[in-house]
Order: structure tokens, then sequence, then C-alpha cells
């Protein structure tokens, strides 16, 4: 059975490392609407609308890494590039929610 989805770990191989990192305390950050936070999200997420995102950089914890994730991977996309200008050094852009 674990062959059968190992296409799917090549497809998304952040999957791994996110999964690491947030069992290591990193911060699961849903940049997603409120609308779309509130109809279901990863557990233990916190939820930093991307045009939000500058206003609420001090909501974050600059020490600690950062999982980001959205619906289909272009906001999360650019909140990656975001938190890394705002000097948050280690980000990792999951992508859609889904790669979870």
């Amino acid at each position: 059975m674990k062959e059968m989805f190992a296409w799917l770990r090549r497809r998304h191989p952040q999957r791994e490392q996110a999964h690491r990192w947030v069992s290591d305390g990193a911060t699961l950050l849903d940049v997603r609407t409120p609308a779309e936070f509130d109809r279901g999200h990863l557990s233990g997420a916190i939820n930093i609308p991307l045009q939000d995102l500058s206003a609420r950089l001090s909501e974050l914890d600059a020490s600690r890494k950062i999982v980001v994730y959205c619906r289909s991977g272009g906001r999360s996309g650019g909140a990656t590039k975001a938190l890394k200008a705002a000097g948050f050094s280690e980000v990792l852009d999951l992508g859609a929610m889904s790669n979870w």
C-alpha cells in the first residue's frame, strides 16, 4: 500500500517536511479568508488571511518555523514570499491544503 501512494509523496515532497515541522512545533498558517477557514481547516492552524498578513506580522513568532497553506497554492506562495521579505527565515509553502 505504501508504494501505491509513492507518487503522491514525489508530487508533493514538502508534505513530509511540513508534517515534521508541525510535529516539532512550527506554526501552521492558513492564509485563506475567514469564511474558508470556518468551513474547514487543518487541526492546529491559525488564520491570517493573505490580505491582512502585513498588518498582522506581529502575531507570528519569527523564531519559529512556519508552514503556510491555502486552497490551491497561489496565496500560500505569496504569503511565503512576504514572510521571507519580512525576515521570517524558516517558512515552508505547503501550497494547497489538500497537500497535507
